[in-house]
């Protein structure tokens, strides 16, 4: 293998670790870009204020796990994160049955986004869990 040959393999390496990572950072952003559309009345600030919370934070939170100090630690960040993200689908899903933006199938992607995040990190818990109580036997 040459020095070419290995940087590309590093550089695949490195694009499926930061992949998550990434993925949870480009919703955030995604997230924003729909937060920024609401209207003016009450209920499109409050909503607005809510989801860049609750939308950007799972990005933060995962980047906080990649750097716990134990699997405990790492459980916990994760569950954060599934917490943030089924909370910003519910301000999805109000924004959609209001309707706070139209045509309401704009949502449709981003909500399957979330809906795709929420599984990832489902089972990333379960499968942390079972690794941390194999560590303990």
């Amino acid at each position: 293998m040459n020095i070419e040959q290995g940087m590309m393999n590093n550089e695949k390496k490195n694009t499926r670790k930061f992949d998550l990572e990434d993925r949870l950072i480009d919703f955030a952003i995604r997230i924003s870009e729909v937060a920024e559309s609401l209207p003016n009345t009450a209920l499109g600030k409050y909503i607005k204020g809510q989801m860049i919370r609750c939308g950007t934070s799972p990005a933060l939170n995962y980047g906080e796990a990649q750097s716990a100090e134990s699997t405990n630690d790492f459980v916990h960040k994760l569950k954060v994160v599934l917490k943030e993200l089924r909370e910003t689908l519910v301000c999805l899903k109000i924004i959609k049955r209001k309707p706070l933006i139209t045509p309401v199938n704009k949502l449709s992607p981003i909500i399957e986004e979330n809906n795709e995040l929420i599984s990832i990190f489902v089972k990333s818990i379960e499968t942390a869990k079972k690794n941390s109580k194999k560590e303990k036997i």
